[in-house]
């Protein structure tokens, strides 16, 4: 044998490229029927669009190729501009196409405008996570603007338009804007009560009025966006919310100045900073006084962005772990032929396929304002950011671990998004506030969680093991508020998985439930992945519906 034969390349297979994602994925076009879906040759095409090599090729080069700051020009004058590789703007315009930073305000009429957009959002963030930040918060704006009359006159038509505009000017002069977000301080992190930063009226005080902020943000959230909702305090109302736009009406550069981009663990291809406000002009939104709960209200639909988002993570580390499994060879047989392979593969398809369920069915319920759509709201979304970004985190490191050591360079996919998983796991609130959120609804509004309960038992008291632990969650939660919280994260993480398990249960095949109540209710359930019953799991059909061959 020739020295270079033993140099052949063989038994070694790239990760799925060049396949729709839409046209692949059974059980999101099964959610989108259900809810009416009336846009799926649309999603068809974004699916093949994201699915393309090219955009694979794209989100490599955005996240290895990071945002650059240029404080300064090269006559020391202050410039705050953020450089982007042109890869980074292939994505923006993408998710600006496909209306995924505002559908539900475009599309108003719709029924199913909020399951469109959790479809797009989900598509998206498959390939490439980082942008899907100032997509998330633009989103998350849209309704506390809409309250500010003589704000949305002049910036509402940008804020929803489709047509991407990738240039640093006053928004006046812009086709299109992005807005970020500005609320965590180095003192107070997660306790935005402790904030720091002062703003002073420039004349008359209140909503409305124009302020000029002084102090600084620790985490600044995408800085190259247009404008920026920021908490500061006042000095006789407490903490307000302010718009806070990068440029000036007259032209001039607004006095917000980039310290530093962060060096992040993941969510590379995303910049996110410290800032100092010297005199930065700002618009008070809302009450004075109110300044945490406005915030908040966009911090309730980023929060869902999290929830759908963590779902695309495990979606996209699935594909490729059965598309691998089903061409790599390893003791004579396919890995998707190995018993032990095909038990993690079936456990990791009920995981997605439960998080999809959950997160689709929260972003159905912020269609309308009925009780019980509330409850799901102010309830679950919380514990589905939670729970779902949790197992995010955990099964990436799974999934990655198929690959073996090729899952674990860092010129793949799999290393990509088994960096970028943590992030929602922290952004928007830990794991420990989620907790505490779904607890302080709990105690404010006691009869949204028997409405939920209520729900959930239509479906739980047919199946024993469901409904023995609806009845011991229900107990629980009456325990006194020091015992509550003590438990919060054993709570919350049973309530998601009880309401995963009704989810599938009335929505999926038979198959699917079973194997995942059976799993989910086993003494063995949390120790590794993969701790699955031979005889109760359909495992063939478990991976053809996560994913029908593809060429």
């Amino acid at each position: 044998m020739n020295s270079w034969m033993a140099h052949q390349i063989s038994n070694q297979f790239d990760e799925l490229q060049d396949y729709n994602l839409f046209e692949t994925d059974q059980v999101l076009q099964e959610i989108l029927f259900r809810y009416g879906s009336q846009d799926q040759t649309r999603l068809s095409e974004m699916g093949k669009v994201v699915g393309s090599s090219e955009y694979y090729q794209y989100a490599d080069l955005a996240n290895r190729h990071t945002p650059i700051l240029h404080a300064f020009d090269a006559r020391g004058r202050r410039k705050d501009c953020i450089e982007f590789h042109p890869a980074w703007h292939k994505w923006m315009e993408l998710n600006r196409k496909f209306d995924s930073h505002a559908y539900p305000f475009i599309h108003t009429k719709l029924s199913s405008k909020w399951v469109e957009w959790a479809a797009r959002f989900y598509l998206s963030g498959q390939v490439e996570c980082g942008s899907l930040c100032p997509t998330s918060m633009t989103l998350g704006s849209i309704a506390l603007i809409q309250r500010e009359p003589e704000l949305w006159a002049k910036v509402g038509e940008k804020l929803l338009s489709t047509e991407y505009d990738e240039r640093d000017l006053p928004i006046a002069q812009k086709k299109s804007i992005w807005l970020g977000m500005g609320m965590t301080e180095k003192q107070g992190g997660s306790d935005v009560r402790a904030n720091e930063t002062f703003a002073m009226p420039v004349a008359e005080s209140g909503r409305g009025k124009a302020y000029l902020l002084t102090g600084h943000k620790w985490f600044f959230s995408a800085p190259m966006c247009d404008a920026h909702l920021v908490v500061a305090k006042t000095e006789q109302d407490g903490l307000a919310c302010f718009f806070v736009p990068r440029w000036l009406e007259d032209g001039s550069k607004n006095n917000i100045h980039v310290q530093r981009l962060k060096e992040k663990v993941g969510n590379r291809s995303n910049s996110s900073s410290e800032v100092e406000f010297k005199d930065a002009w700002g618009i008070m939104m809302g009450e004075a006084g109110r300044g945490i709960p406005t915030i908040i209200e966009m911090a309730n639909y980023t929060r869902l962005t999290c929830s759908v988002g963590s779902t695309a993570m495990l979606r996209q580390a699935l594909v490729q772990c059965v598309a691998y499994t089903r061409q790599r060879k390893a003791f004579g047989k396919h890995l998707a032929e190995q018993p032990l392979m095909r038990a993690v593969l079936a456990d990791l398809a009920l995981e997605t396929e439960a998080a999809l369920h959950l997160s689709f069915h929260l972003a159905n319920c912020y269609e309308s304002d009925d009780a019980l759509s509330l409850a799901w709201k102010r309830i679950m979304t919380p514990a589905s950011k939670f729970w779902i970004c949790k197992r995010a985190v955990e099964l990436t490191g799974e999934m990655m671990e198929v690959f073996g050591g090729n899952g674990y360079v860092d010129n793949g996919i799999m290393a990509r998004i088994f960096k970028e998983a943590p992030v929602n796991t922290i952004w928007e609130g830990s794991g420990n506030v989620m907790c505490l959120d779904v607890l302080r609804a709990i105690g404010r509004e006691p009869e949204s969680i028997e409405l939920l309960f209520k729900d959930l038992a239509s479906i739980a008291t047919q199946d024993e093991r469901l409904n023995h632990e609806l009845q011991a969650l229900f107990k629980l939660f009456h325990q006194s508020a020091e015992d509550l919280q003590f438990m919060g994260r054993s709570l919350v993480s049973r309530l998601v998985i009880l309401a995963q398990a009704v989810l599938l249960k009335r929505y999926s095949p038979d198959y699917v439930a079973n194997a995942f109540i059976q799993s989910r209710y086993s003494q063995f359930y949390g120790r590794v992945v993969g701790m699955l019953e031979a005889k109760q799991v359909e495992v063939d059909r478990l991976l053809e519906r996560a994913l029908a061959h593809v060429n």
